[in-house]
């Protein structure tokens, strides 16, 4: 299929996860989980640990306990000088303007921190879009409401969109839509459970989609039923520069 449009993450895909960004973003994040719950850092971790499995980020799992002060939390994980832990990128600017599709970012960060990182990379003027967490009421990926905002930003549909991510529940997320999603690196996380709200969500739009696309009659609810659980397509790439020549 030919892609008239990409949406990329932003962390540990348009930088590798090795970046210093991303073990300063998780230790803040739990300093935070430590902090709601009275606890040591080795108990947060091992807190968040067994319940990240069940929701789409750590904000919406603090905020299941009580969390009530979103804002706080934001500026704590993302301070004003968190872009000083990320490397430049040689080579990423030149990538991306040879892409021959427009492209725009979908982050479960605050806008803030996506133009830190953006200016930082020195790609800030490139995005036609940057879709936040705020942009879907603190709905993030895996939320349908955060790929429809996104989608919604950019002007397109998810048919002809490829959506790029680290996060295998981010993917899978995509791909419980009906969309064509690309898997970056090896460090993509555990699946969402099965109870998690998020792919519930997901999975339920999507058979509102096709009966609303007209599948009305019997045979089309029986072939529903049996349908894979994610109907959509996940590739699997070490980086974003592996995309020249394979998808685009």
């Amino acid at each position: 299929m030919t892609f008239k449009h990409i949406i990329f993450d932003l962390d540990n895909t348009l930088y590798p996860s090795s970046s210093a960004m991303d073990s300063g973003i998780t230790r803040r994040m739990l300093e935070c989980v430590a902090d709601f719950f009275g606890c040591s850092m080795e108990r947060a971790i091992e807190l968040r640990k067994e319940r990240i499995v069940h929701f789409s980020t750590t904000l919406e799992w603090l905020r299941s306990e009580g969390l009530t002060d979103i804002e706080k939390f934001l500026a704590h994980v993302h301070p004003d000088n968190e872009a000083d832990e990320l490397m430049e990128q040689p080579g990423l600017r030149d990538f991306l303007l040879s892409i021959p599709v427009p492209f725009s970012i979908l982050t479960n960060s605050p806008h803030e921190h996506a133009d830190r990182v953006l200016a930082k990379l020195g790609i800030d003027d490139l995005p036609i879009a940057v879709t936040d967490i705020r942009d879907a009421d603190f709905f993030g990926k895996p939320w349908p409401k955060s790929y429809l905002a996104a989608l919604k930003k950019a002007g397109t549909n998810i048919e002809e969109t490829l959506f790029i991510d680290d996060m295998q529940k981010y993917t899978d997320g995509w791909c419980a839509l009906g969309g064509t999603s690309v898997l970056i690196g090896e460090k993509n996380g555990k699946p969402l459970a099965d109870d998690a709200e998020s792919m519930k969500a997901a999975k339920r739009l999507y058979r509102e989609m096709k009966m609303q696309a007209g599948g009305n009659n019997q045979s089309d609810r029986e072939n529903q039923s049996t349908a894979p659980a994610l109907p959509g397509k996940t590739i699997r790439l070490n980086s974003i520069y592996e995309l020249k020549g394979t998808l685009i």
